[in-house]
C-alpha cells in the first residue's frame, strides 16, 4: 500500500531506473508499467496526487464519440479498447453508462448519420449496442427533457468512473509491485550528468532539499510539462468547467449529450455519485498554474443557461449548485489558434537535455501513453510495448485487504468509518483537502462540504494521523478556504465569454 507518506530522506540513497515527475493519471500509468516491468521506479507530485487535471476530468472513459467526425478513428479505436479493457479489470470503478443523444428538428447530426457514426463506434470497440429510441421512450426516461421539435434519441454505451480514484487505484496496484510514490514533493531541476538523470527535489512538507539519482526521468506533468521539459509553445492549457447540482432538481438516470445552440458544443449531463454533474467548458485557461483553477461566473452562466434551455420548467439556479470544478487540460497546440474544442486530444512524447516528456491525450488511453514514454525512455523497446499493447493480462489484481469501497464507485456512500480509517492508514492523506476533495469526494458531493461529519473525522484524523486540537483547526480551515475559493459557485459573470 501507499501507507503514510514516506519522508524524502529515506528514498535519497537509492538507485532508481527511473523517476516520474507528475502524479495524475499519466504518471500514475507510468510508474505502474515501469513496475510491471521490474522497474525500480519512483513517482514525485508537487501537490497531491490528481491534484491537477486527473482529479478534475468529466470523469468518463470513452472513446470519444466526436473524434471519429475529426477523423480521429485510430485515437478512437485505442480508446475504446482500453475502455472495454478497464470495465473488465475494474468492474466496480469503472462502470458502463447508457447515453442519450437527442435528436432535433434541424439540429446536426441527423438520425442517419449518427447511427453510421455509432455503427463505426461499436465496430471498433467489438461490441453492439446502440439503438435508436422514439420520443415517448426519451421523455420517458428523461422527465422535464424540452419535447419540442424532439424525434427521438439515440442510445449506446461508455462508461464512468471516479477518475482521482482510478489515479489512486494505479498507484496501489504500482505499490505492491514495489513502485514507490511521494506527494508534496516538487521537482525543481532536472539535469544529464556522467549518464544519469539529476532530479532536484524540495520536500513541501518539511522544507528539505536534496538530490535523486536515475537512470531515467520523464515528465509527465502535464499542462506543467514546459517547466521542466522544454515544451515550449507545445501545450494549450484549456479549462472545462463542471457543475455538481442537487439531484432533486435535476434527476438524470442515463447521460444525456446535449448540444449548445449558443455554439453547437456538446455538453454532458449524468448521473455520478449521487448528485448530477454538467459539463464541460472548453476555453483558453490564463491563470496562473500554480493556483487551484475554478469556473467562471461565466462559465456558471453558460451550464444553466443549456440545462434551463433543454429542462424549460426547471428554472435551475445557482442555489441548486452544490460545488463547482474546474480542471485544465494539457492540449497539444496546433499552433493555428483554432477553437479550443477542435484541438486534437491525442498525446505527444518528446525528449530534450536527457529528459523524456510525455503530455495530452485522453484519460482512457493512459496505459498506452505510458508505454509510449517508456519506449522513449529506453527502459521498454518497440517489440516488448507492441507485446504490451496487445496482452490480454489483467491490469489490476483484487485487494482483498482493503475495504470493498476502494475498489467501486463510491456512489455518494463515502462516509464509512471503516473507508475512511483505511484511506488515512494506506493512501497516503497528508491534508484534510486531500481526503474530502480526492480519496472521496465528500466536498463536492455534499452542501455543507463535510462539515457535518466533524466529529468523526477529527477523532479519526488524531487517532491514524496524530493530529492534535490545533492541526485540526488548521486544516479545516484550510479546506474550507480552499472549498470556497475553487469549489464554491462564483457570482454571475455576465460580460466574460464563457466559451
Amino acid at each position: 500500500m501507499l501507507a503514510k507518506r514516506a519522508s524524502l530522506a529515506e528514498l535519497a540513497g537509492e538507485q532508481w531506473d527511473l523517476i516520474v515527475i507528475g502524479g495524475g493519471i499519466t504518471g500514475a500509468g507510468v510508474l505502474l508499467e515501469a513496475a510491471r516491468q521490474g522497474r525500480k521506479a519512483l513517482l514525485l507530485e508537487q501537490q497531491d496526487f490528481a491534484w491537477g487535471t486527473s482529479s478534475r476530468s468529466s470523469k468518463m472513459v470513452h472513446g470519444g464519440l466526436r473524434y471519429i467526425a475529426q477523423g480521429e478513428v485510430r485515437l478512437t479505436r485505442d480508446a475504446l479498447r482500453e475502455r472495454e479493457r478497464l470495465l473488465r479489470d475494474l468492474p466496480g470503478l469503472v462502470e458502463r453508462a447508457d447515453y442519450l443523444f437527442p435528436l432535433r428538428d434541424r439540429q446536426f447530426p441527423g438520425r442517419w448519420p449518427l447511427t453510421a457514426v455509432l455503427s463505426l463506434y461499436d465496430f471498433l470497440a467489438g461490441i453492439r449496442d446502440h439503438r435508436f429510441l422514439p420520443k415517448a421512450e426519451v421523455l420517458m426516461r428523461v422527465p422535464g427533457l424540452d419535447a419540442a421539435g424532439l424525434n427521438g434519441a439515440m442510445s449506446y454505451t461508455d462508461a464512468l468512473t471516479d477518475d482521482c480514484r482510478l489515479v489512486v487505484r494505479c498507484l496501489l496496484e504500482a505499490a505492491r509491485l514495489g513502485g514507490r510514490s511521494l506527494n508534496y514533493a516538487r521537482a525543481t531541476g532536472v539535469r544529464r550528468e556522467n549518464g544519469r538523470g539529476r532530479v532536484d527535489v524540495t520536500d513541501l512538507e518539511s522544507g528539505e532539499s536534496l538530490t535523486l539519482d536515475a537512470g531515467a526521468v520523464i515528465n509527465a506533468t502535464g499542462a506543467w510539462a514546459n517547466r521542466l521539459g522544454g515544451a515550449g509553445q507545445r501545450i494549450r492549457p484549456l479549462r472545462g468547467s463542471h457543475l455538481f447540482v442537487d439531484p432533486a432538481r435535476l434527476p438524470v438516470a442515463d447521460c444525456l449529450t446535449l448540444i449548445n445552440p449558443r455554439d453547437d458544443r456538446p455538453v454532458f449531463v449524468f448521473p455520478w455519485e449521487g448528485v448530477t454533474c454538467v459539463g464541460t467548458t472548453d476555453l483558453d485557461h490564463g491563470d496562473s498554474l500554480d493556483q487551484e483553477a475554478r469556473a467562471s461566473g461565466a462559465e456558471v452562466d453558460y451550464l444553466l443557461a443549456l440545462i434551463n434551455g433543454h429542462f424549460p420548467e426547471v428554472n435551475l439556479t445557482r442555489d441548486d449548485i452544490l460545488s463547482t470544478m474546474a480542471g485544465v487540460r494539457p492540449v497539444i497546440a496546433s499552433g493555428d489558434g483554432k477553437d479550443p474544442s477542435k484541438e486534437r486530444r491525442d498525446h505527444a512524447v518528446w525528449e530534450e537535455n536527457g529528459v523524456v516528456t510525455v503530455s495530452g491525450g485522453k484519460l482512457t488511453t493512459f496505459r498506452l501513453i505510458a508505454l509510449d514514454a517508456l519506449c522513449a525512455a529506453g527502459l521498454l523497446d518497440r517489440r516488448e510495448a507492441r507485446r504490451a499493447r496487445r496482452s490480454n493480462a489483467p491490469l489490476f489484481r483484487p485487494l482483498p485487504e482493503a475495504p470493498e469501497q476502494v475498489e467501486q464507485f463510491l456512489h455518494g456512500v463515502q462516509d464509512d468509518e471503516a473507508l475512511l480509517r483505511w484511506m488515512l492508514d494506506n493512501e497516503a492523506v497528508v491534508h484534510l483537502d486531500d481526503l474530502l476533495l480526492r480519496r472521496t469526494r465528500l466536498g463536492l458531493l455534499r452542501r455543507d462540504g463535510g462539515a457535518g461529519l466533524v466529529p468523526l473525522l477529527r477523532a479519526l484524523t488524531g487517532e491514524r494521523l496524530g493530529w492534535d486540537s490545533a492541526r485540526w483547526e488548521q486544516e479545516w480551515a484550510r479546506y474550507a478556504d480552499i472549498r470556497e475559493r475553487f469549489y464554491g459557485v462564483p457570482p454571475e459573470d455576465r460580460d466574460r465569454a464563457a466559451a
